[in-house]
């Protein structure tokens, strides 16, 4: 206002009341414009009763497009579900596949996790960074298998063997053991498939928010090619993939990484992510977390989700209601973008280009 003030003053008519009334009236006017333009930028109060910042989409935190949910339309989840060895095995074979993908999940996850709910698998979640990853896979013609760890977490004795059996039976079945076998596993999933790396032929792998059993190895010159994902705020993690990579290098293995960041919320980021989420709710979920302060002032999570007490904040408020079947699917997103330990789709093309590079 202090500059609006000065140009009040720099008309020298006006400080000797010399000048017309009209000349007087067309400044008002003006002032009142730009006014009515620095104010039209501002969202309307919230129906909390505080007024609610615009957000740029969190597109604008990365160096790439996020992908939204429905970004695959060309791809339809169409499953085949086996029970084998007292697991559950979920599969998709595309058109002309020129690769296979295992995907290990992490603890207290499970393959069914990977795959949109639909006739073929009932039973199937759908969780948004899962399905993203499969998603991408099938539209670059990868076939992909998941398979559920028999307790909580992966164990790395003799769960290794049934689940190379399985694969190995499964790509025999298939006409598929001629193709190139990649692996990703996110937390205790990247464990054991850095483990199980051992004992198959990966063209490459990527373990994700996990630095793998290097150190509890006998690491040869035949190690698959190992991409970690990771993500830089869980520094006790960073610092033994830093270790490892170079135990890799040394050993004359192709290592890189990727590093996740931290990203700010935003009104639609949730309706983006997660299928079957309401523009609106999205939105009312973001300014609950606003008013409740569970993010900042530009819109990035105080707290890891998982330790946000945004379920309880959720159930005061009688005007907004959120599917159950979603809380789940919310919960992941939060945790994803305070970016401590989360399963990500979000670094799918580096991923796949890096699987891509070392298919032989």
């Amino acid at each position: 206002m202090a500059k609006r003030g000065a140009k009040l003053k720099a008309w020298p008519g006006l400080q000797n009341c010399r000048v017309p009334v009209v000349v007087t009236c067309l400044v008002v006017i003006l002032v009142l414009l730009i006014l009515l333009f620095c104010n039209n930028g501002k969202s309307p109060d919230s129906s909390f009763g505080y007024p609610i910042k615009k957000w740029k989409s969190p597109d604008s935190s990365f160096g790439y497009p996020i992908k939204k949910w429905n970004s695959f339309e060309s791809v339809q989840f169409n499953p085949t579900i086996e029970l084998r060895n007292g697991t559950d095995v979920i599969w998709q074979i595309p058109s002309l596949p020129k690769a296979v993908l295992f995907v290990a999940h992490g603890c207290d996850g499970r393959a069914a996790n990977f795959w949109d709910r639909s006739s073929s698998c009932p039973n199937c979640i759908g969780l948004p960074e899962e399905r993203l990853l499969v998603l991408h896979a099938l539209a670059r013609k990868f076939a992909v298998i998941t398979i559920s760890s028999a307790g909580r977490c992966w164990t790395f004795g003799e769960e290794r063997l049934i689940v190379k059996n399985i694969i190995q039976w499964w790509a025999q079945t298939h006409n598929l053991e001629s193709l190139p076998l990649v692996a990703l596993g996110a937390s205790s999933g990247g464990y054991f498939v850095s483990a199980l790396a051992t004992n198959l032929r990966f063209s490459s792998i990527t373990l994700m928010i996990a630095a793998g059993k290097f150190d509890q190895m006998d690491i040869t010159v035949n190690y698959p090619p190992t991409l970690f994902v990771h993500m830089p705020k869980d520094s006790y993690r960073q610092q033994k993939i830093s270790e490892f990579i170079e135990v890799l290098k040394n050993k004359g293995i192709d290592a890189a990484e990727v590093e996740c960041m931290e990203f700010p919320l935003s009104p639609s980021f949730l309706a983006d992510r997660i299928p079957g989420m309401n523009q609106t709710v999205s939105a009312k979920l973001f300014e609950l977390f606003q008013v409740k302060s569970f993010v900042d002032g530009n819109g990035y999570m105080k707290k890891d989700g998982r330790a946000t007490r945004w379920k309880e904040a959720l159930r005061e408020r009688k005007n907004l209601v959120l599917d159950k079947s979603m809380v789940q699917h919310v919960q992941e997103e939060l945790n994803l973008a305070f970016a401590y330990h989360e399963m990500t789709g979000l670094q799918s093309e580096q991923i796949f280009k890096w699987f891509e590079s070392h298919l032989n």
